[in-house]
């Protein structure tokens, strides 16, 4: 499947300097690899717009792009944060066409990075994960998607990419008589995405571990009717977890964080139906399908289950599912975001 270079043996051997685009998590990940591999990073810049003056990160001036212009002729450019907001992706885009760039993939949960050799170590339940997609576009993606991981090249993402609707429209096929189940719920846009495509629904379940969050997703959905929100997180297990949250989209498990009470989808439902459920709980996807098993064996409900938290998730998410059961038509689709975050298995 492989098609390119892996990026961090080319970053390794080059001669040219590298810089990081952008700082952050992600901007942490990529140095912390880099040092490991002992690939030494040169400058660390932001666009012009958002430098701020003696802004020091892991102890690199961060610099601006017009800046760095002034000084180096001839660099590779590391974006190191992730957007889909268009003015943010056309801008990577104008960077790309001056300097030779790449995005590197660091995962958003876990500390596997998907290099050469963890693809040649889960090579197996790769390939076995594309055989197991219903369609020719899906298993275009998926090769994309893991090429992409692999080189860093954009490409493949814009080459692959589609707009939400066409999922909705040709996948998910929705009708008025859902019971939807919304796991990661935020601030309520889910809901109201879910809601855009039907015509009405008999009931909406929306779990979200934030307090922040839950508490804008109450006040956001009050004029919604048959919806039941929940500040819980959804895992495998009742009980409670550690969670960690800014009162953005990427809370998470911390042994720091506030105790939040967790529960199975299973166990909230206990043998209710469910027609369709969306996965999307930072990088707790897998404890959360094994949490619905019984549900998914007894209603087979459709589901998108966001598959970019974690290295693994590229595979182990279709192979969990087939596990609980084999007769789902499984597709894939990446819309517009760089890096390959908001990357999604639909299952139908």
């Amino acid at each position: 499947m492989s098609e390119y270079r892996d990026i961090w043996s080319y970053l390794k051997h080059t001669d040219k300097p590298v810089f990081l685009y952008g700082t952050g998590n992600g901007a942490d990940k990529i140095l912390n690899e880099m040092s490991r591999l002992g690939i030494k990073a040169s400058e660390v810049f932001a666009s012009d717009d958002f430098v701020r003056k003696n802004r020091i990160f892991r102890g690199f001036p961060v610099l601006s792009h017009s800046r760095v212009k002034e000084l180096y002729d001839d660099f590779i450019v590391l974006v190191s944060f992730g957007s889909n907001r268009p003015e943010v992706l056309e801008n990577i885009l104008k960077l790309k066409s001056e300097h030779e760039l790449y995005s590197v993939d660091v995962p958003v949960y876990g500390d596997e990075i998907f290099n050469f050799r963890f693809y040649e170590k889960h090579t197996g339940e790769i390939e076995l994960a594309e055989k197991l997609l219903a369609d020719e576009f899906s298993k275009y993606v998926y090769r994309s998607i893991i090429n992409f991981k692999l080189s860093g090249e954009i490409q493949f993402l814009l080459d692959c990419q589609t707009q939400r609707d066409e999922a909705y429209e040709n996948i998910l096929r929705l009708n008025g008589d859902e019971i939807y189940a919304d796991l990661g719920a935020f601030n309520g846009d889910t809901v109201f995405e879910f809601l855009s495509h039907v015509k009405s629904c008999r009931k909406i379940y929306a779990f979200e571990p934030d307090v922040k969050n839950y508490s804008k997703l109450v006040k956001n959905t009050k004029s919604v009717p048959n919806i039941q929100c929940f500040n819980l997180c959804i895992s495998d297990r009742r009980g409670e977890i550690r969670f960690s949250s800014d009162g953005g989209r990427n809370g998470s498990e911390s042994k720091t964080g506030v105790a939040v009470p967790c529960n199975s989808l299973d166990g909230v439902l206990n043998g209710s139906g469910c027609t369709f459920i969306k996965f999307d709980v930072e990088g707790f996807e897998t404890p959360a399908i094994k949490g619905a098993a019984e549900t998914i064996k007894k209603y087979k409900p459709k589901m998108l289950i966001s598959c970019y938290h974690r290295s693994e998730d590229i595979f182990r998410i279709p192979l969990l599912v087939r596990e609980i059961r084999d007769d789902y038509k499984i597709s894939i689709r990446h819309y517009p975001y760089i890096p390959a975050w908001d990357t999604q298995f639909y299952f139908t």
